[in-house]
């Protein structure tokens, strides 16, 4: 699934979606078109700091609460219950999620479609939306501990 990319900086303007163009949102934007992993505001913040940004950690949490209402970024909530951010792609999908290095991979899934929608009518439901995120090992991570257990050198 392609990815978008600056959130603020495409055809779609801040006023457009809902959101005011500011600094410290086009800061934010920036850095997450160019991460790949889900990351913690305070990941999203430690960075923004090294980057040499100015902005407070309240600040980083509202931005990414009000970009994730206007659906430019996607939350997921670790299995410790820790909310964590990242720019998706476009349109309906799920993530494959690595706990060890927070790889993550975006999946489209039609029986799980096909299933909420099923499951929601035998109930009587409507107007039904769901999350699903897998979380697992990632083959790199695999890779990695097999090789700190056999005491070889760490594959590249």
């Amino acid at each position: 699934m392609p990815r978008k990319g600056n959130l603020l900086a495409d055809n779609t303007s801040a006023k457009q979606i809902g959101v005011r163009s500011t600094r410290q949102r086009s800061a934010i934007s920036a850095l997450l078109s160019n991460i790949d992993e889900f990351r913690s505001a305070q990941e999203l913040h430690d960075e923004l700091r090294k980057r040499g940004e100015g902005i407070g950690l309240t600040t980083v949490y509202r931005t990414l609460q009000s970009l994730a209402d206007a659906g430019m970024v996607d939350v997921l909530r670790t299995d410790t219950g820790e909310s964590v951010y990242r720019q998706c792609s476009s349109g309906h999908h799920h993530h494959l999620v690595c706990r060890h290095c927070g790889s993550t991979v975006e999946v489209e899934g039609p029986t799980v479609e096909a299933w909420a929608e099923a499951i929601a009518s035998e109930h009587g439901f409507t107007e039904v939306s769901h999350t699903l995120e897998i979380f697992g090992t990632c083959r790199d991570c695999v890779r990695s501990r097999a090789d700190a257990d056999s005491g070889a050198p760490a594959s590249v």
